[in-house]
């Protein structure tokens, strides 16, 4: 899934790690993507923009979608990220333009970094699971990674931690000794963590990142604090441990990664360094959009219909501003 608004914020995102550790609660910003489905955006926002390189993140469903058509987004391009896509229930069909076809199904990453420059489609197969539920990601890549060749992973098999009344699915990262096989450009930590009902446990933490915590099913405690559905739990650094514990059975995703020192300005699908950056790319995909050719984004194959147009350059200057909300 990826930014279709018509009017997309300008973000400048920077580090803004909290020299240890704190617990403060993201509220939801809720967008429509397309016609039928809403997401609940944590990341970025006005109060939190960044978690390691972690730069953005939507929760979406459950929807049951048992008669829409579900997620459908049309080709659109990306530059300077990695798309993490991770389903809880449903199925999203990957096409991109380096020709990978790949159904997603839960349990699954799709991971694709777009470096330099890429296209891709997700669509809800025909027919699909009447439930859709997931989380979209995306990932700044830091310096000269950004303009990386693109690529698409897809690991059906990822390492699992379990323990009585946890399973810990790694996404990205290392926790406990299980370890993703999932490339990524700096360190960081992706988690999916189900609770049975009337679990407490203690999870390994690295003091060195900061952490955050998006609750997708019940309402874990986390440190102490109750976490409801949908909404995120900033926690700061300097944490060795996590308590967690569920009174109903409760799941949540563990985010966490080395504070990203680097200045971004992320617009729409782009994540960049500069205004000029920002409009370079979206002036090459208008181009090759509009002549349905390859070049620097190329070609979705397989996807019947018109990519994505790419919305208007606000009027203001596109410019980094640091820290500054």
């Amino acid at each position: 899934m990826s930014d279709v608004t018509r009017d997309p914020r300008v973000t400048v995102c920077a580090a803004e790690a909290t020299a240890g550790p704190v617990r403060e609660l993201v509220e939801p910003r809720r967008v429509q993507l397309g016609e039928s489905t809403e997401v609940r955006r944590l990341l970025p926002s006005l109060g939190r923009r960044m978690v390691g390189a972690w730069c953005f993140v939507d929760h979406y469903g459950p929807d049951d979608v048992a008669a829409e058509p579900g997620m459908q987004v049309a080709p659109h391009p990306h530059v300077g990220l990695q798309t993490v896509s991770w389903l809880l229930s449903g199925e999203v069909h990957h096409r991109d333009s380096l020709g990978s076809s790949v159904l997603v199904r839960p349990g699954e990453l799709g991971l694709m970094t777009a470096g330099r420059g890429i296209a891709h489609s997700e669509q809800s197969p025909d027919p699909h699971t009447p439930i859709l539920h997931g989380a979209q990601l995306w990932v700044a890549l830091p310096g000269e990674e950004r303009a990386v060749a693109p690529r698409f992973e897809h690991h059906a098999n990822l390492p699992v931690l379990i323990e009585p009344g946890l399973r810990a699915t790694v996404l990205l990262g290392e926790l406990g000794g299980a370890l993703s096989p999932g490339r990524v450009h700096s360190p960081l930590l992706g988690v999916d963590v189900a609770l049975a009902a009337g679990t407490a446990r203690t999870l390994p933490l690295e003091p060195d990142f900061e952490h955050a915590v998006l609750t997708v099913g019940g309402a874990p405690e986390i440190d102490g604090r109750e976490v409801g559905p949908g909404t995120l739990l900033y926690l700061g650094s300097g944490r060795r441990e996590l308590p967690v514990a569920a009174g109903p059975e409760s799941r949540f995703l563990l985010l966490g990664g080395v504070p990203f020192a680097e200045q971004l300005v992320m617009w729409w699908n782009f994540v960049g360094r500069s205004g000029e950056e920002i409009a370079e790319a979206r002036a090459t995909w208008q181009e090759e959009a509009a002549r349905r050719a390859g070049g620097r984004f190329g070609e979705v194959p397989g996807y019947e219909g018109d990519p994505l147009s790419a919305p208007e350059l606000p009027p203001t200057p596109l410019r980094p501003r640091g820290r500054e909300r």
